[in-house]
């Protein structure tokens, strides 16, 4: 078994404050910004930023989905989601850059062994990197409006 990591970033022209804002928003901006992988997203508790704890199902493929449940901290530009049900951690990391800003996603968990955790180191950031590649184009359309 070994580490599985997939990290996207993507430059967007607001501040950092307004781009952290906005991903610690659980209640509004997140289900506006979800790809269509994420299923049955629903808010557990809270919904802005530390202690918000949120549900979805990944739809990774046709036939791979996650059940998601995910505590929510935050520490200082970077949100964190770590999963109850997995390994899986996924960090939001806002930056300045320039007169913008950056945001970094790395998400990452214990993958298989054998033959199925090489196809899945191998196969499964490339796919998600899609996915987050998704959310963050979405995030940024809606704060570059």
């Amino acid at each position: 078994m070994g580490q599985v990591t997939a990290t996207t970033t993507v430059q967007v022209a607001a501040s950092a404050e307004a781009v952290l804002a906005a991903l610690a928003d659980y209640r509004q901006v997140r289900p506006e910004i979800l790809p269509a992988n994420y299923r049955d997203y629903r808010v557990d508790e809270g919904g802005n930023g530390a202690g918000t704890v949120v549900h979805w199902i990944l739809q990774a493929t046709e036939k791979r989905q996650r059940d998601v449940l995910a505590d929510v901290s935050v520490s200082g530009s970077t949100i964190t989601e770590t999963d109850r049900n997995s390994s899986m951690v996924t960090t939001y990391t806002v930056s300045q850059a320039g007169s913008g800003s950056s945001v970094e996603t790395v998400t990452s968990w214990t993958g298989a062994g054998g033959i199925g955790g090489f196809f899945e180191k191998t196969f499964a950031p490339k796919g998600l990197n899609r996915i987050q590649d998704e959310m963050l184009g979405n995030l940024k359309s809606r704060l570059e409006k």
